[in-house]
């Protein structure tokens, strides 16, 4: 007998995505983001914090974001100003990614706001259940 939609994990894990996305949506609008710009955005900063400029391959693999998708939100955040684009004196063929300035600024403060979003809609589950079910849903046999 199929299962109602209240008892159907994968349906409850539908609504919750959307209600989550609305909810960093939300904390992100304030910021003039949109959620996938503050992903390679916080995960381009992040990785220049660690001294490593990678490139948009890189970079989508962090991320876990298409390689195209990902070229053409950071062509938007290039044109924002928060990112640029330098050749890798390695392989001349390949770009190297950099948060500006101004994207220095703004990555620690959407990350923050992201943070809170999260906080706030994570609340009713113990942090460690949670990062604990979903790392073995996001990387299952690990």
């Amino acid at each position: 007998m199929p299962l109602s939609p209240g008892d159907s994990p994968g349906f409850l894990l539908w609504h919750a995505t959307l209600r989550w996305q609305r909810d960093i949506a939300t904390a992100l609008a304030p910021l003039e983001l949109t959620h996938v710009q503050f992903v390679l955005l916080a995960c381009t900063w992040w990785l220049n914090t660690q001294g490593e400029y990678p490139n948009q391959l890189t970079l989508a693999r962090q991320a876990g974001t298409d390689v195209k998708m990902t070229s053409q939100v950071l062509r938007t955040l290039e044109h924002k100003g928060l990112i640029e684009r330098e050749v890798d004196p390695a392989d001349t063929r390949a770009k190297r990614l950099r948060v500006t300035d101004t994207g220095a600024d703004l990555a620690p403060r959407a990350t923050a706001a992201v943070e809170r979003a999260d906080a706030r809609f994570f609340q009713p589950v113990p942090l460690d259940d949670a990062v604990a079910l979903l790392g073995r849903l996001a990387r299952p046999g690990t």
